[in-house]
């Protein structure tokens, strides 16, 4: 590289990631003052308009019609139909990219272009970017905004020609006939069971046995026993070995009391979490401080990483991976970058998570896990005892629980 074509930009805040949390922190920054840029690698629109929250529920919602024809029977009303999987995904795409991506893009585009900078961040030096191959950004503090990507182990390599990601699931032209689902978190339940109601033979594969949001043991359980009357589920055990051949993506599966499973399908879907980008921006060329696992230590009251003037939000913290926390951890680097060296806690919201499963799972607050050496009360009601839910529904529902610690 030539580095008298290298150009330089001297600003007071950097934001890499325009994302949900990277569009939070700039709304803030740019209201007072103009010398801030945000960096962003690949396509503009939120990892949630493009791969995340909304394109899921718009399959979720064809799910549901589907089923309503299969189950509608109960009720006394006779229905039928069937699936056509390519205008299903392509509806999916059409609503997406017009209604949720387009609102995003609308406003990045509102943006004045020299707050903008197109690239792959990474660190040279403390204080100092090199964005792509011809760009170095020079600025007193900076807002790591990066987002995650898929993680997918290496067991799937030889498959991979077959896998999908969160972040390509739904660029699919077509259903396939059959998925392995990998993983029993909210994407991976969300889509398994949505793809499964839409007709592809779907099954599932956990790691641990648990639903991994749920800590409470009964809950745990009773999750597992509602959605395995509908659903193929082995909750616990691991993937040894995947290859693929004329039939398809073949997946052995030992579980954990040692018994292998053999299937092949169509597609495998890995959806095991995700991975903070923060890896990529060269974070050793700076004075930050990480965890034995070489994560970024940060406060979440204030997003400040150890004593220096950079800040973490949304996906690369790895902390609350959902929207509203984005938006909201985004706006609190910024507030506090603005008021660095001297950063003000922030109260965080009660952590909130909704899985838009059939039924749906609901986690408000602090979980058992972190309650259950306190002195708490722990109180439960099945909805099954409630007169409007035999109105409504069909099929056995979830006790409701919630817990308090005792004053």
């Amino acid at each position: 590289m030539n580095e008298s074509n290298v150009k330089t930009m001297d600003v007071e805040y950097a934001i890499i990631g325009a994302g949900t949390s990277g569009l939070g922190a700039y709304s803030k920054i740019s209201r007072k003052t103009d010398s801030v840029v945000m960096i962003q690698d690949g396509p503009y629109g939120t990892t949630c308009a493009r791969v995340g929250c909304m394109p899921s529920k718009l399959l979720i919602t064809a799910a549901d019609y589907a089923h309503h024809l299969v189950t509608s029977d109960f009720f006394g009303v006779t229905a039928s139909g069937r699936v056509d999987g390519q205008r299903v995904l392509e509806r999916l795409r059409r609503e997406r990219d017009e209604r949720f991506v387009a609102n995003n893009l609308r406003y990045v585009d509102k943006i004045p272009a020299h707050h903008k900078l197109e690239g792959r961040a990474r660190f040279i030096g403390p204080g100092h970017l090199r964005v792509g191959e011809s760009v170095e950004v020079k600025a007193e503090k900076f807002i790591l905004a990066c987002g995650s990507r898929p993680a997918v182990s290496d067991v799937f390599e030889p498959v991979m020609g077959r896998v999908l990601t969160s972040d390509t699931v739904f660029e699919l032209k077509d259903l396939p006939r059959s998925i392995a689902v990998i993983g029993m978190g909210v994407i991976a339940l969300e889509l398994g069971q949505a793809l499964h109601r839409l007709g592809v033979e779907t099954t599932i594969y956990g790691r641990s046995g648990k639903i991994n949001a749920l800590t409470h043991p009964d809950m745990q359980q009773q999750a597992l026993d509602i959605l395995g009357t509908e659903l193929d589920i082995y909750p616990s055990g691991q993937v040894v070995n995947t290859w693929e051949d004329a039939e398809g993506a073949w997946i052995e599966f030992e579980q954990s009391n040692g018994q292998r499973v053999t299937k092949v399908f169509d597609r495998v879907l890995v959806a095991t979490g995700r991975v903070s980008n923060v890896d990529r921006l060269g974070m050793e060329h700076t004075d930050v401080e990480f965890t034995e696992a070489g994560k970024v230590i940060f406060d979440p009251q204030t997003m400040l990483c150890s004593d220096t003037p950079i800040f973490i939000a949304g996906d690369a913290a790895e902390y609350l991976p959902v929207w509203h926390e984005a938006f909201d951890e985004g706006r609190i680097a910024a507030d506090n970058a603005l008021n660095y060296p001297d950063p003000v806690p922030v109260d965080r919201r009660p952590p909130l998570m909704v899985f838009f499963t059939d039924p749906q799972i609901a986690i408000i607050g602090q979980s058992f896990r972190e309650l259950q050496d306190q002195e708490i009360i722990i109180g439960d009601l099945p909805f099954t005892s409630l007169g409007m839910w035999f109105g409504t529904r069909s099929k056995d529902a979830f006790k409701s629980t919630w817990r308090r610690e005792l004053a």
